[in-house]
């Protein structure tokens, strides 16, 4: 603060729009709450000066800072102390989006403690070693600076609270019938394999793979606070869980852009391939998607990582993820349907099934066909296996395969392996090597399905628990490849 001037506030610091607003709520609420800003200029310095600053998280510290230079607050443990939160014009502390993120930053900068608005505290106390206190007012925060007001440090039990948090509401076994399609996807989940389904409407495929999750490793501690950290960023993240800890499932609708899909805005924010990181994207009714759209997702899917450069800045979000894709087999969806004529012609078909471009397909290991169930297996009402059994089966499978890449520490599932991997672990005999090459010539498989087809039998070698691959392996492999036959493709 500097004299001897008219009245005035400025903040400076390459301040974004929220920022810049920041001192009209300030000042609102620095007087709604009984105190009185001085009549001079008042300059707020947002330092270091060549990085923009944006979201209304400065609103409480630039507070507390105006108050400490007015002698209100007392400034003895600011230096050891992070402050954030959004203030209302009463003077109340809103909701911010990040706190697990500036918690986790707190405690790599060996900052002790933090003073986060109430509905932030449980998120940001995951953090271990870091002291997280929520206030919901101003008034409030300067009485526990001033040592008026004592606040306990708000504490979790974080094995504790993240077993409570990982209780999924779906199971495999309210799925009828399918079961060649359960088979299919307990595959894909074993090797972490992108997998597309093919079925006439109202056959399940929705159903099945929002349980797709339920059968995937369970997610460790990292992950559930990687994932966190992506959620609490984009503001997703529910009030009442601190912590993320069930694999995401994410289904956007077909009419959402590339920058939704991917991320973007002004200032970058996660889009659903992060959102959906170590989890499952459904992609439905994968053909009505724009093709732009879809194009983009080549680089997440071979990479992992999606990153997105703006003139101001480049940000790189983690997005390791699971696709599940599900389509018609044609414009009417009856192509394969017994009990339903299909209306349209070879040419309409062709056109449908090219709306999906060679090297998306490239990065999807299982095609797998989904008939209508019968009304038989649909009156059945013996339930069929649930989620917990096949998820041990995965899990093992999982541990192979970890076990196996040990020496890589890029790789964790089937699915990441490159042609070098592949010739390491997917030796074939000569019965197999037979088999698939008769595959190749006979069914009219691309060249293209043949890296897919080794990984894949790769995993069902390792849900045996057998180290060779057999021709079982290749033979059950190659039916999952039914879009790159000729019967499809023309």
């Amino acid at each position: 603060m500097t004299g001897a001037r008219l009245p005035k506030f400025v903040t400076v610091g390459l301040p974004e729009g929220a920022v810049k607003e920041s001192k009209e709520r300030v000042k609102a609420a620095i007087r709604n709450s009984g105190y009185k800003l001085p009549g001079k200029r008042i300059t707020i310095n947002l330092a270091p000066a060549d990085i923009r600053k944006e979201g209304s998280t400065f609103d409480l510290p630039i507070a507390v800072g105006l108050l400490a230079a007015m002698g209100i607050v007392n400034d003895t443990f600011l230096d050891k102390l992070l402050l954030m939160g959004e203030l209302a014009l009463d003077g109340t502390i809103r909701p911010i989006q990040g706190a697990l993120p500036i918690a986790i930053c707190a405690k790599k900068n060996h900052i002790p403690g933090i003073i986060v608005p109430e509905e932030n505290a449980r998120e940001a106390s995951v953090v271990d070693g870091v002291k997280v206190a929520g206030a919901s007012s101003l008034s409030e925060v300067v009485q526990i600076l001033n040592g008026t007001l004592e606040k306990q440090a708000i504490k979790t039990d974080l094995d504790s609270y993240f077993k409570q948090n990982s209780n999924y509401p779906r199971d495999f076994s309210d799925v009828k019938g399918q079961e060649q399609v359960k088979r299919a996807l307990e595959v894909a989940a074993a090797g972490g394999h992108n997998v597309i389904m093919v079925g006439p409407p109202g056959s399940g495929k929705t159903m099945l793979a929002k349980r797709i999750p339920t059968i995937l490793p369970n997610l460790t501690l990292d992950e559930a606070l990687e994932t966190t950290k992506i959620h609490s960023v984009a503001g997703i993240l529910h009030d009442k869980h601190g912590l993320v800890g069930i694999r995401p499932f994410r289904s956007p609708h077909h009419t959402i852009s590339d920058a939704g899909l991917i991320g973007g805005g002004a200032i970058p924010k996660p889009g659903e391939v992060s959102l959906a990181h170590h989890g499952v994207l459904f992609l439905d009714e994968l053909p009505e998607f724009k093709k732009n759209v879809l194009e983009v997702m080549r680089q997440p899917l071979e990479d992992g990582v999606v990153t997105i450069a703006r003139a101001a800045l480049t940000l790189t979000y983690p997005a390791q993820f699971m696709l599940v894709a599900a389509m018609n087999p044609c414009p009417c969806g009856y192509a394969t349907d017994p009990k339903n004529e299909c209306a349209c012609s070879s040419q309409m078909i062709q056109r449908y099934m090219s709306r999906i471009s060679g090297p998306l397909m490239d990065r999807i290991d299982i095609h797998i066909e989904v008939p209508t169930v019968p009304f038989q297996e649909l009156a059945d009402k013996n339930e069929g296996e649930s989620s917990k059994h096949i998820q041990k089966r995965v899990q093992k499978a999982r541990e192979i395969q970890l076990n196996r890449f040990t020496i890589s520490n890029c790789l964790y599932a089937n699915a990441q392996m490159e042609s070098q991997d592949l010739k390491k672990y997917c030796r074939l005999d000569q019965e197999s090597n037979e088999l698939l090459r008769t595959a190749m010539d006979k069914l009219g498989l691309s060249a293209r399905a043949y890296d897919r087809i080794l990984k894949v039998s790769r995993t069902i070698a390792d849900l045996e628990k057998t180290e060779k691959i057999n021709s079982g392996h290749i033979s059950e492999a190659i039916q999952y490849r039914s879009l790159d036959r000729q019967l499809w493709l023309g």
